[in-house]
This record gives structure tokens, sequence and C-alpha cells, in this order.
């Protein structure tokens, strides 16, 4: 993927695209690639985005995640 570059990683897989979805709901391009293993399932789900985009997608990643996990010490 030239010109795209990981800025989030997860083995969730529905988290990793509310993470994307946040980071899109900012106007940056993302997308969700699986290197999950589909037969036993290990392994992660990586964000890619614009390079000219990965330092603000990764605060917004930072951010989120930040968020959910004050969330759930609450």
């Amino acid at each position: 993927m030239n010109g795209w570059t990981k800025v989030f990683e997860s083995p969730n897989q529905i988290y990793t695209e509310l993470v994307k979805n946040e980071i899109i709901s900012n106007e940056i391009n993302a997308v969700v690639l699986s290197k999950q293993d589909s037969s036993y399932l290990l392994g992660f789900f990586e964000i890619y985005v614009p390079i000219e985009n990965a330092e603000i997608a990764r605060l917004i990643a930072e951010l989120f995640n930040k968020n959910e996990s004050e969330e759930k010490t609450e």
C-alpha cells in the first residue's frame, strides 16, 4: 500500500472499526486490513491512512482509546 501507513492495530475487529469510523468522521480516508488467520482467529486488524494524515489519525485513535478506557473505569 504505497502512500499509506499503519496508525492503529487491535485483535478486536469491532473496536478497530469504531476507531476507523472516528478517523473517517474527521475527514481522513482510512481502511482496515485484516492480518488475522482465518483458521485460528489469531492476529490483528490494522488501520491504514494516507501518510500525510498519519500524525493526526494516530492522535485521533489515541484519544478515542483513552476516552474508551476512562468510560470503563467510571
